[in-house]
């Protein structure tokens, strides 16, 4: 009988990580069935302070989301204007700085992301015009956001103190425009990114180990 040689234990490790982060990134899951959307938006109103508080456009948005579930990972594109002063609600006790608003919903809303796999792939500025038609809105600011599915997405929407998160980001933007978008071509292909950068590791800490005695030993 042959006993695993450390090599081969090493590559076992790595392969069980890689197999852990498979599972945590995801990207194809069941839909969501109706009553589950249902449950969800009916979660949101709760948390946002009870019944008729949750803005009824929003939660018209996010059944829209909810409904068109196929089980399968996609990126929200947001398009955003900021303004030139924060505006909070009544009652909170907040400075007018934009910045500072970003910084602290991004405080809040990052942890959620990454509980979920869901990550912010681009963010950018425009840097000028090119072709818009006349009316068309500017935008300061575009940012794109990985979801291993809607799922994921109603469920951190839905997410006890999630409004009291969000509060930030409406006080520091004017106007916004958000929809999913299903990828067609994509470079971003993190799977074999993480792939090739464990195998790197691994090959790494092999180059170090093999100076023990008794690594290789079968």
């Amino acid at each position: 009988m042959r006993i695993l040689t450390g090599p081969r234990l090493l590559a076992a490790a790595f392969a069980i990580l890689y197999g852990l982060f498979l599972f945590w990134y995801g990207g194809r899951g069941a839909p969501l069935t109706p009553s589950e959307v249902d449950a969800l938006l009916a979660e949101v109103q709760r948390n946002a302070g009870g019944e008729g508080s949750a803005d009824s456009e929003m939660l018209l948005a996010l059944r829209r989301v909810g409904e068109a579930d196929d089980g399968r990972e996609f990126y929200m594109l947001n398009l955003m204007r900021h303004r030139e002063k924060a505006v909070y609600p009544d009652g909170l006790d907040y400075d007018y700085d934009v910045q500072a608003a970003e910084q602290r919903y991004a405080s809040g809303i990052l942890p959620r992301l990454l509980k979920r796999a869901a990550l912010p792939v681009f963010v950018g500025t425009p840097t000028g015009l090119f072709l818009q038609p006349q009316g068309a809105d500017v935008w300061d600011q575009v940012g794109i956001v990985r979801y291993r599915s809607r799922r994921d997405f109603l469920e951190m929407v839905a997410e006890p103190g999630m409004s009291a998160v969000g509060v930030h980001k409406w006080a520091s933007l004017e106007k916004t425009q958000v929809f999913p978008v299903r990828p067609m071509l994509s470079l971003i292909w993190l799977r074999g990114t993480a792939a090739v950068l464990l195998a790197l590791l691994g090959g790494a800490l092999h180059l170090v180990l093999r100076r023990i005695p008794g690594y290789r030993a079968a």
